[in-house]
C-alpha cells in the first residue's frame, strides 16, 4: 500500500512539474515588443497638402488658391528598442519630396505669385509604440521639421525665382505591421505646423520672419529590419 501511495504521489509530482520544466527547456513566450526592435529603412509614398493655417495668412482680394497637394514620396531610416513587454521607443529620420504645386493665371501688367510648389522636406523625431501583438504596433510620433517652397513671381514676360525655408513641429500617429522578421508595412497621418521661415533669392537670405503654415499627410511605408 505504502509502494502504491508513494507511486501515485511521485507520478503526480511529475504531472505538475513537468509543463514547467518543458517550458524552461524550450524558453519562455517572445513578448510582443521583440518584433519591432533593431534598425529600419524604408519606402515612404502618400498624400500631402500644405495650406494657410490661419486666414490672417489668406489673400482673399485675388482669385487665388490657398492650398496645394500632391503625391509625397521618399524614404525613412530608424532605430527602435523594445521596453518591456510591450512598449517600443525609437528614433527616426526622413527626407521626402512631394509634386504639390499651383501655378497662376498671369493678370497682364501686374507682378504677382505665378507658381508655388513644395520642395525637399527634412524630418528627426522619435517615436513611442505598443505591441498588441508580434505582428502589430500602434504608435506616436514627434519632432522637428525643415521644409523648402519654391515660389516664382512673375507677370507673364519677366520672372523670379524664390525658396522658402521653413521651420517647424510635427505629431502623428500610425499602425505598424510585420509581414515577417525583416519585413514591414506601415499606415500612418502626420501633422506639421510652420512657423519661421526666411526667404533666399539671387544669393541672398532674408531675415527670419513668422509665418503659419499647416501640413496634413496620409501616408504607406514598406521597410526592411536588421
Amino acid at each position: 500500500m505504502k509502494t502504491i501511495l508513494a507511486s501515485v504521489v511521485a507520478v503526480s509530482a511529475f504531472a505538475v512539474a513537468a509543463p514547467a520544466f518543458a517550458q524552461d527547456m524550450a524558453g519562455t513566450p517572445e513578448a510582443p515588443n521583440r518584433t519591432f526592435s533593431g534598425p529600419r529603412v524604408g519606402a515612404v509614398l502618400g498624400y500631402d497638402i500644405s495650406r494657410s493655417g490661419s486666414s490672417v495668412d489668406n489673400d482673399n482680394t485675388r482669385d487665388q488658391k490657398q492650398s496645394i497637394d500632391g503625391l509625397l514620396y521618399g524614404g525613412e531610416i530608424g532605430y527602435d528598442v523594445p521596453v518591456g513587454t510591450n512598449l517600443v521607443v525609437g528614433v527616426e529620420g526622413e527626407a521626402t519630396g512631394s509634386t504639390a504645386k499651383w501655378t497662376n493665371t498671369f493678370e497682364p501688367n501686374t507682378f504677382n505669385l505665378g507658381r508655388v510648389s513644395a520642395g525637399r522636406d527634412l524630418y528627426v523625431g522619435a517615436r513611442v509604440g505598443y505591441a498588441m501583438s508580434p505582428k502589430a504596433m500602434l504608435y506616436v510620433k514627434g519632432g522637428y521639421t525643415n521644409m523648402h517652397y519654391k515660389l516664382q513671381g512673375s507677370d507673364g514676360t519677366t520672372s523670379e525665382d524664390y525658396r522658402l525655408t521653413t521651420d517647424g513641429y510635427r505629431v502623428g500617429g500610425g499602425l505598424e505591421y510585420a509581414f515577417s522578421p525583416k519585413t514591414f508595412g506601415k499606415i500612418e497621418y502626420r501633422y506639421s505646423n510652420y512657423s519661421r521661415a526666411n526667404f533666399n533669392f539671387n544669393g541672398n537670405t532674408s531675415d527670419r520672419f513668422d509665418i503659419d503654415t499647416d501640413r496634413h499627410q496620409i501616408v504607406a511605408t514598406y521597410g526592411l529590419r536588421f
